[in-house]
């Protein structure tokens, strides 16, 4: 009997009616038809050309249907959130699935699985060690995990084999940054460490040019770094690689200062020796950050509302990029709306918990206002489309009331 599916499990087909069902939207596609752009309600709400869901999201999602029809009889679980949006979670959950706790130790984390249960593996991907520990359980697995994930395991596995140390631009406790990061300990003497942002990178760069002891990078990094790393030995030569939901302005940074520190310590012709890199954020996530960027240069919005989980890394990529050019406001889901008075809850970036506030939308010009909406490629046009919805009934208005900008004119 298979026991491992990765290219699906042969029912797209199938459960395609029911995908579109629970997280398509005819609103979404009404705006779409009016160029992305609509008016009611007093407001002009223009839509980002690239936004929710991506490819490996949807491969994901429809890999879980299949995983639930094809095993309809047997106990279901995901290896932690398939993706980090709540609504796509909450459904899993209503279909029969077992959202695992994240962790650390597969002993601990994968204690209700058993022989022949159906476990269906995250789209950020699982560390090898998990891996190792399902397949000797016996589980059926459905591996969901992203192309453009697997495709940065396949250059971190290429630099730990010719002997450079992981560097990756990425939140250590993530869960696909510490699969990534264990693609790199399957080599002898491979090592890993990871960065979150440029402040990070700055305390690397300053050993790196002799300006700060081992001891203090080792308290700064204790968290973040292979066991056994040390920072004399492991930064000799290094691979970059990132997170593939970071900021891609940002990892570009990254990529520079660590570039620079090594080309001051090495000199020009010891570099290709020291320091490697590649691009390794995904098309999807680019996309989405190239559209809200070109958003701004052409039809620049009075308001932002970006839509996601509040622990999803690509979504807040898109909340920093707005949040500069204008007021943007961050939610998780419709619910954050109300329809009857308009106030929105909403979460500000770095902050745990949320706060409700009032006259977002109100015009201090008295005209029509324009609202930017995006969304993170782990939000289904259902969620956008209701958080639309939602915001038109506090303005008295409905989707029935969207006109293209021409036609309102």
């Amino acid at each position: 009997m298979q026991t491992y599916f990765q290219k699906g499990l042969g029912l797209k087909a199938e459960v395609a009616p029911l995908l579109d069902r629970d997280y398509g939207s005819n609103v979404i596609g009404r705006i779409k038809e009016l160029g992305y752009a609509a008016q009611a309600g007093g407001l002009t709400i223009r839509l980002a050309r690239e936004f929710g869901f991506c490819y490996g999201v949807d491969r994901a999602i429809e890999y879980a249907y299949e995983a639930k029809k094809r095993f309809p009889d047997r106990r279901l679980f995901l290896s932690g959130e398939i993706i980090h949006n709540p609504s796509v979670n909450q459904n899993l959950r209503d279909m029969g699935f077992t959202i695992l706790e994240d962790g650390r130790v597969p002993e601990t984390r994968y204690s209700q699985v058993a022989k022949d249960d159906v476990v269906v593996l995250p789209a950020f991907g699982v560390t090898v060690d998990e891996m190792k520990h399902l397949r000797g359980i016996g589980a059926v697995l459905v591996d969901t995990t992203c192309g453009s994930v697997l495709n940065v395991w396949k250059n971190v596995s290429k630099y730990a084999r010719d002997g450079f140390t992981v560097v990756i631009h990425g939140k250590h406790y993530h869960e696909e940054t510490r699969a990534t990061a264990s693609q790199a300990l399957l080599h002898p003497g491979g090592a890993y460490l990871c960065v979150r942002d440029e402040a990070e990178t700055q305390v690397v760069c300053d050993f790196v040019r002799g300006m700060l002891n081992r001891d203090a990078f080792m308290e700064r990094f204790s968290q973040a770094v292979s066991e056994g790393f040390d920072p004399e030995t492991h930064l000799e030569r290094i691979g970059l690689a990132n997170q593939t939901t970071m900021l891609m302005s940002e990892s570009l940074r990254v990529q520079e200062m660590l570039r620079r520190a090594y080309l001051e310590k090495y000199g020009a012709a010891e570099l290709p020796v020291r320091f490697r890199s590649f691009d390794t954020i995904c098309t999807a996530t680019q996309d989405r950050q190239d559209a809200v960027l070109r958003m701004f240069e052409e039809t620049p919005p009075d308001v932002m509302l970006v839509i996601g989980g509040y622990n999803s890394s690509n979504t807040q990529a898109l909340v920093r990029i707005c949040s500069s050019r204008c007021p943007t406001y961050y939610v998780e889901s419709p619910e954050c709306i109300d329809p009857l008075t308009g106030a929105l809850t909403h979460r500000t970036l770095g902050s745990s918990s949320s706060e409700t506030i009032m006259d977002w939308l109100s015009s201090s010009s008295g005209g029509r206002l324009t609202l930017g909406v995006t969304a993170g490629a782990s939000t289904p046009d259902s969620v956008v489309a209701r958080s639309i919805e939602r915001i038109l009934a506090a303005r008295g208005a409905g989707t029935a009331d969207l006109r293209g900008i021409l036609d309102a004119a």
